[in-house]
């Protein structure tokens, strides 16, 4: 399997693979904007499942977690290209134009797309930089992020009111937002900041719910839901540990047969 996932500059990702892949876990901690320029991306999400196709711009918002799978197109390869818009980025922009937030955004929207051809002739003028046909200065790499945030407006003039949040995020709650999200791998500090918590204040509001520790319940809550799957839906353990945050098959295997003292085959 031949895939590559590389940083150009430092807001700029480029992704290519001639094979599909499980991408990684993970935390999405600033807003981005990409470009799916070949293949498609199945995203998982707390509120399902997106496919993000061909020729198709995304902007994914800030703090959520997301599984990805990553599939080349038939006759070519997966190409999809992304800059991150980080808060300090965005503060400054908000500043220098005095751009405010005037409304909440919907809560329920996660991700968002639009087919529009500004948006394809930003990405594929960031192309020559991908093939290093020229080393990008770091003034001209900022100013292609501020353009990005210029099309965004333009586009839409709600997504002010996305960019321009810098407000704390508010605690929300932790039994539904755990068993919501429990099969993703990513580190406990990750889940804190997702419910609205500092590192402590989670643990110490874990506690109090479930009676045990963080990492303790999610390796038990991982083991329950494995065994719902193999008893009832009929799934094989290597289809589904890593899709429940396990890292590893014998690492798996073990668990399963430590909490349960039978093997899965005697499920």
């Amino acid at each position: 399997m031949k895939n590559t996932s590389e940083i150009i500059f430092d807001k700029l990702v480029y992704s290519c693979a001639f094979e599909s892949y499980k991408g990684h876990e993970e935390f999405i901690p600033d807003h981005f904007l990409g470009f799916q320029f070949s293949g498609e991306t199945h995203a998982f999400h707390e509120q399902g499942k997106t496919v993000i196709k061909e020729n198709t711009v995304v902007l994914v918002r800030k703090n959520q977690l997301i599984r990805t799978i990553k599939y080349p197109a038939k006759d070519k390869k997966y190409e999809f290209l992304s800059i991150t818009l980080d808060d300090e980025t965005l503060r400054h922009y908000s500043a220098e134009n005095k751009m405010i937030m005037d409304a909440p955004f919907p809560d329920d929207q996660r991700l968002f797309f639009e087919k529009d051809d500004f948006f394809k002739t930003y990405f594929i003028s960031l192309m020559p930089y991908v093939y290093k046909t020229e080393d990008i200065p770091p003034r001209l790499a900022a100013l292609k992020v501020k353009e990005a945030i210029e099309l965004l407006l333009q586009s839409n003039s709600d997504f002010k009111n996305l960019l321009f949040d810098f407000s704390e995020s508010h605690k929300v709650d932790l039994k539904e937002f755990m068993n919501k999200n429990f099969m993703f791998n990513v580190s406990i500090q990750a889940f804190a900041r997702l419910t609205g918590r500092s590192l402590s204040g989670f643990k110490r509001d874990f506690n109090k719910i479930f009676n045990m520790s963080p990492k303790q319940w999610l390796k038990e809550r991982r083991l329950q839901e494995a065994y719902y799957l193999i008893k009832n839906k009929d799934q094989k353990p290597s289809d589904i540990y890593l899709n429940l945050g396990f890292e590893n098959l014998s690492h798996f295997y073990y668990s399963f047969k430590q909490k349960y003292g039978i093997t899965t085959s005697q499920v």
